[in-house]
């Protein structure tokens, strides 16, 4: 992230003494990107970090994918997927690259270990639900339109409340962050920017848990998931300073950039990852050149493939898509509005729709799983019968 922030207690200086009432030191942890070289915070344990009971091999993390590759459009309706699992057990990957893992998961049960991501960031959009984001580094409450990025490294769990929970998952192998372009050479969000850092939320509550016992945390690294027991409760930290931590972002707080005529997809982007980009379709007017055409014309991705999740509203360019249905079109073939959307958008003054477009610079592969929710004719759907 691109700007400092601190929770909790810590000592004056970096790497020196820090004592509980006791008399006894806490655990200094630094956790950070790239070596020495990325972003960082420094964490102050009760319990040192390394302390494990137990190790177990839960698996391969590996993703079968669908044996059907012919190049076409895609349609999958995610919403008729059956809910269950939790929030992380339960994700069904949909969507793959050597880049990113796209899926979604209905949760249906609590989460009652905790999870940490030790390949790359991870991005939840919460389509539906609200709860908390536990993390070593505080808690994060969420709602419904919110995006929440987590580091590689953080030890979290997803706290539903219990509420009916829709999320869209990213699954990175490297570092979620807003796009250079918006961001001085300090890292400050500029005033072109269509959100600032008053828009982000971070950690604000710190609850250390002084708590000796058995506590099991899911690892995934190195294509495996695995099970280490530690022997004490994992959110232990009295406080933490620095760069690196989980936050929040609301897709309603996204500021649209319009203007006479149509604009491109990258004025909707929001973050940046690697070798993809996300950006959010909201509410917005449409453009007021007096000859203006509201809907996008046909283009061919030939170096990307492009990922629209569908959230709420009408989309004017599409017919036929649900509430959570996700497209994809991918590269080496062109796309572009449905029959009839062209001429039906001239004279419109605004669009009410919200959805998440993922934009890949790798071709992305179907899994088995998503072939359960394909809707197969959608690829023959611009034909004008």
């Amino acid at each position: 992230m691109p700007f400092y922030h601190k929770l909790g207690n810590i000592p004056h200086k970096r790497h020196t003494q820090f004592r509980k009432p006791d008399g006894s030191l806490y655990s200094e942890q630094l956790m950070g990107t790239k070596g020495f070289s990325g972003v960082e915070a420094l964490l102050y344990h009760h319990y040192p970090p390394t302390a494990i009971l137990k190790v177990e091999d839960l698996g391969s993390t590996a993703i079968e994918l669908e044996p059907d590759g012919a190049l076409r459009h895609r349609h999958l309706k995610t919403f008729a997927h059956k809910p269950g699992g939790d929030p992380i057990g339960g994700r069904r990957m949909l969507l793959v690259n050597n880049d990113v893992r796209m899926g979604i998961v209905h949760p249906t049960e609590p989460q009652t270990y905790f999870y940490r991501n030790g390949e790359g960031d991870e991005m939840l959009f919460i389509h539906e639900g609200e709860g908390v984001l536990e993390t070593i580094f505080g808690n994060i409450p969420y709602r419904r339109g919110d995006y929440l990025v987590i580091p590689i490294g953080t030890t979290y769990r997803v706290n539903t409340n219990g509420t009916p929970t829709k999320m869209l998952v990213l699954e990175t192998m490297g570092e979620i962050t807003t796009p250079n372009r918006y961001r001085n050479e300090h890292g400050q969000l500029l005033e072109h920017a269509p959100f600032c850092e008053r828009d982000i939320r971070v950690p604000l509550e710190l609850t250390p848990h002084d708590e000796k016992g058995e506590f099991a945390v899911h690892v995934r690294a190195h294509g495996r998931m695995t099970k280490h027991v530690l022997d004490h409760h994992p959110f232990d930290v009295v406080g933490w300073d620095g760069y690196l931590y989980p936050f929040a972002f609301n897709i309603e707080d996204f500021e649209p950039i319009t203007g006479r005529v149509h604009q491109p997809p990258p004025v909707h982007q929001t973050f940046s990852g690697p070798n993809f980009v996300v950006c959010s379709f909201v509410p917005r007017m449409f453009d007021y050149h007096p000859e203006a055409i509201p809907a996008p014309y046909n283009h061919s991705n030939v170096e990307s493939d492009e990922v629209l999740y569908y959230v709420e509203g009408n989309f004017m360019s599409r017919r036929g898509v649900d509430l959570g249905s996700i497209t994809l079109h991918p590269s080496g073939m062109p796309h572009g509005p449905h029959p009839g959307t062209v001429e039906g958008s001239i004279g419109k003054a605004a669009t009410e729709e919200l959805a998440v477009m993922v934009d890949t610079f790798k071709p992305l592969y179907l899994t088995k799983e998503a072939l359960s929710l394909e809707e197969p004719s959608y690829t023959y759907s611009w034909v004008n019968h």
